[in-house]
Protein backbone atom coordinates (compact mmCIF):
# COMPACT_ATOMS: atom_id res chain seq x y z
CA UNK A 1 0.00 0.00 0.00
CA UNK A 2 1.46 3.32 -1.22
CA UNK A 3 1.79 6.59 1.85
CA UNK A 4 2.51 9.97 0.85
CA UNK A 5 5.17 10.19 3.74
CA UNK A 6 8.34 8.61 3.37
CA UNK A 7 9.55 5.24 5.03
CA UNK A 8 9.91 6.33 9.09
CA UNK A 9 13.23 4.21 8.90
CA UNK A 10 15.04 6.51 6.36
CA UNK A 11 13.59 9.86 7.90
CA UNK A 12 15.52 8.58 11.39
CA UNK A 13 18.75 7.22 9.70
CA UNK A 14 19.13 10.73 8.30
CA UNK A 15 18.38 12.79 11.16
CA UNK A 16 20.74 10.21 13.37
CA UNK A 17 23.23 11.28 10.48
CA UNK A 18 22.51 14.87 10.78
CA UNK A 19 23.33 15.13 14.07
CA UNK A 20 26.13 13.06 13.96
CA UNK A 21 27.57 15.16 11.52
CA UNK A 22 26.52 18.21 13.84
CA UNK A 23 27.78 17.29 17.29
CA UNK A 24 31.07 16.09 15.77
CA UNK A 25 32.04 19.00 13.71
CA UNK A 26 31.15 21.51 17.10
CA UNK A 27 33.31 18.63 18.85
CA UNK A 28 36.39 19.42 16.46
CA UNK A 29 35.80 23.03 16.82
CA UNK A 30 35.74 22.86 20.24
CA UNK A 31 38.82 21.40 20.53
CA UNK A 32 40.50 23.52 17.85
CA UNK A 33 39.41 26.46 20.12
CA UNK A 34 40.54 24.67 23.35
CA UNK A 35 44.24 23.98 21.48
CA UNK A 36 44.21 28.14 19.85
CA UNK A 37 43.43 28.86 23.65
CA UNK A 38 46.21 27.12 25.08
CA UNK A 39 48.99 28.12 22.48
CA UNK A 40 48.13 31.42 23.50
CA UNK A 41 48.18 31.41 26.94
CA UNK A 42 51.78 29.71 26.66
CA UNK A 43 53.36 31.99 24.34
CA UNK A 44 51.31 34.78 26.73
CA UNK A 45 53.44 33.56 29.41
CA UNK A 46 56.71 33.76 27.91
CA UNK A 47 56.18 37.33 27.02
CA UNK A 48 56.41 40.52 28.59
CA UNK A 49 55.42 44.06 28.10
CA UNK A 50 56.79 47.43 28.36
CA UNK A 51 55.60 50.86 27.69
CA UNK A 52 58.75 53.12 26.51
CA UNK A 53 58.56 57.19 26.76
CA UNK A 54 56.87 57.33 23.43
CA UNK A 55 53.73 54.96 24.35
CA UNK A 56 54.63 52.14 22.50
CA UNK A 57 53.96 48.65 23.39
CA UNK A 58 57.20 46.38 23.03
CA UNK A 59 57.41 42.82 24.01
CA UNK A 60 60.45 41.30 25.81
CA UNK A 61 61.15 37.59 25.48
CA UNK A 62 61.43 36.81 28.85
CA UNK A 63 63.73 33.29 29.66
CA UNK A 64 62.17 29.81 31.17
CA UNK A 65 61.63 30.26 35.00
CA UNK A 66 63.36 27.41 35.51
CA UNK A 67 66.48 28.49 34.01
CA UNK A 68 66.29 31.56 36.13
CA UNK A 69 65.01 30.30 39.62
CA UNK A 70 68.46 29.90 41.19
CA UNK A 71 69.86 33.14 39.67
CA UNK A 72 66.25 34.57 41.58
CA UNK A 73 66.52 32.76 44.74
CA UNK A 74 70.18 33.86 45.50
CA UNK A 75 69.21 37.71 44.23
CA UNK A 76 66.09 37.39 47.05
CA UNK A 77 68.07 36.36 49.75
CA UNK A 78 70.84 39.07 49.08
CA UNK A 79 68.31 41.49 49.23
CA UNK A 80 66.55 40.27 51.78
CA UNK A 81 69.84 39.61 54.24
CA UNK A 82 70.72 43.36 52.90
CA UNK A 83 67.39 44.89 54.08
CA UNK A 84 67.68 42.79 57.37
CA UNK A 85 71.07 43.49 58.44
CA UNK A 86 72.35 46.62 56.83
CA UNK A 87 71.19 48.97 59.38
CA UNK A 88 71.41 51.98 60.94
CA UNK A 89 70.15 54.59 63.14
CA UNK A 90 68.30 56.34 59.85
CA UNK A 91 67.24 53.28 58.05
CA UNK A 92 66.50 50.73 60.12
CA UNK A 93 62.63 51.09 60.39
CA UNK A 94 62.37 51.40 56.43
CA UNK A 95 64.89 48.40 55.55
CA UNK A 96 62.81 46.27 57.84
CA UNK A 97 59.56 46.80 56.26
CA UNK A 98 60.94 46.29 52.92
CA UNK A 99 62.68 42.68 54.33
CA UNK A 100 59.06 41.84 55.87
CA UNK A 101 57.78 42.00 52.12
CA UNK A 102 59.97 39.18 51.16
CA UNK A 103 59.29 36.66 54.01
CA UNK A 104 56.63 35.18 56.17
CA UNK A 105 55.75 35.06 59.38
CA UNK A 106 58.99 33.16 60.96
CA UNK A 107 60.63 36.89 59.50
CA UNK A 108 57.93 38.33 61.26
CA UNK A 109 58.55 36.67 64.66
CA UNK A 110 62.20 36.79 64.61
CA UNK A 111 61.81 40.55 63.93
CA UNK A 112 59.43 41.34 66.82
CA UNK A 113 62.08 39.39 68.64
CA UNK A 114 64.52 41.50 68.04
CA UNK A 115 62.83 44.08 68.66
CA UNK A 116 61.85 43.07 72.94
CA UNK A 117 65.08 42.27 73.04
CA UNK A 118 66.30 45.95 72.76
CA UNK A 119 68.08 45.36 69.61
CA UNK A 120 66.58 48.25 67.65
CA UNK A 121 66.33 50.81 70.72
CA UNK A 122 70.09 50.08 70.96
CA UNK A 123 70.79 50.85 67.72
CA UNK A 124 69.32 54.43 68.13
CA UNK A 125 71.04 54.77 72.10
CA UNK A 126 74.61 53.96 70.70
CA UNK A 127 74.09 55.32 66.84
CA UNK A 128 75.19 51.83 65.46
CA UNK A 129 75.93 51.49 62.00
CA UNK A 130 75.65 47.86 60.93
CA UNK A 131 76.92 46.88 57.53
CA UNK A 132 76.88 44.18 55.58
CA UNK A 133 79.96 43.46 53.68
CA UNK A 134 79.27 39.69 52.17
CA UNK A 135 76.75 37.41 51.72
CA UNK A 136 76.87 33.52 50.34
CA UNK A 137 74.09 31.64 49.84
CA UNK A 138 73.25 28.08 48.75
CA UNK A 139 69.91 26.97 47.31
CA UNK A 140 68.64 23.39 46.52
CA UNK A 141 66.35 24.08 43.64
CA UNK A 142 65.18 20.56 42.90
CA UNK A 143 62.35 20.76 44.89
CA UNK A 144 59.55 23.25 46.50
CA UNK A 145 60.21 24.58 48.91
CA UNK A 146 63.57 25.77 48.56
CA UNK A 147 66.18 24.91 50.70
CA UNK A 148 69.03 27.76 51.63
CA UNK A 149 71.69 27.89 54.16
CA UNK A 150 73.03 32.10 54.27
CA UNK A 151 76.15 33.29 55.59
CA UNK A 152 76.11 37.02 56.18
CA UNK A 153 79.70 39.14 57.41
CA UNK A 154 78.55 42.39 58.98
CA UNK A 155 80.10 44.94 60.49
CA UNK A 156 78.92 46.53 64.03
CA UNK A 157 80.60 49.62 63.70
CA UNK A 158 80.30 51.46 67.33
CA UNK A 159 82.45 55.01 66.69
CA UNK A 160 86.09 54.22 67.31
CA UNK A 161 85.39 50.54 67.89
CA UNK A 162 84.54 48.39 64.69
CA UNK A 163 83.33 44.32 65.50
CA UNK A 164 82.72 42.10 62.16
CA UNK A 165 80.12 38.99 62.77
CA UNK A 166 79.74 35.95 60.75
CA UNK A 167 76.04 35.12 60.55
CA UNK A 168 74.62 31.87 59.44
CA UNK A 169 71.05 31.55 58.64
CA UNK A 170 68.80 28.96 56.74
CA UNK A 171 65.17 28.63 55.92
CA UNK A 172 62.93 27.52 52.38
CA UNK A 173 61.61 29.73 49.62
CA UNK A 174 58.55 29.08 47.92
CA UNK A 175 56.73 30.85 45.03
CA UNK A 176 54.63 33.38 45.56
CA UNK A 177 52.66 36.23 43.01
CA UNK A 178 55.28 38.93 42.02
CA UNK A 179 54.61 42.52 43.66
CA UNK A 180 56.76 45.37 42.27
CA UNK A 181 58.68 46.36 43.79
CA UNK A 182 57.84 45.17 47.34
CA UNK A 183 58.68 41.43 46.05
CA UNK A 184 60.02 41.60 42.77
CA UNK A 185 60.95 38.03 42.37
CA UNK A 186 57.67 36.23 43.52
CA UNK A 187 59.73 34.40 46.44
CA UNK A 188 58.85 34.45 50.09
CA UNK A 189 61.18 33.06 52.74
CA UNK A 190 59.39 30.42 55.04
CA UNK A 191 61.09 28.66 58.38
CA UNK A 192 63.75 31.54 58.80
CA UNK A 193 66.21 30.46 61.61
CA UNK A 194 69.52 32.57 62.77
CA UNK A 195 71.07 29.20 63.32
CA UNK A 196 74.58 30.96 64.91
CA UNK A 197 76.93 33.76 65.23
CA UNK A 198 79.69 34.43 65.93
CA UNK A 199 82.55 36.96 66.31
CA UNK A 200 85.64 37.20 63.44
CA UNK A 201 88.68 38.10 65.37
CA UNK A 202 91.32 40.45 63.93
CA UNK A 203 93.15 37.23 62.93
CA UNK A 204 90.15 35.92 60.98
CA UNK A 205 89.51 39.21 59.20
CA UNK A 206 92.22 38.54 56.03
CA UNK A 207 89.68 35.40 55.34
CA UNK A 208 87.22 37.41 55.24
CA UNK A 209 88.40 39.88 53.17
Amino acid sequence: MKTPYKNIYAVLRLNRFIVLAVVICSSIVALGCILLVIRLHRESMDKAFVVNSEGHVIPLRLVSQNENLEVEALSHLELFHTYFYNIDASNYERNLEKALWLGNSSVDALYRQKKADGVYNRLLQYSLVQKVIRIDSKVDVQKEPYGFKTTTIFEVNRGSITDTYELKTSGKLIHVDRNFPKNPHGLLITDFFENSLRKIENNDKTEVN
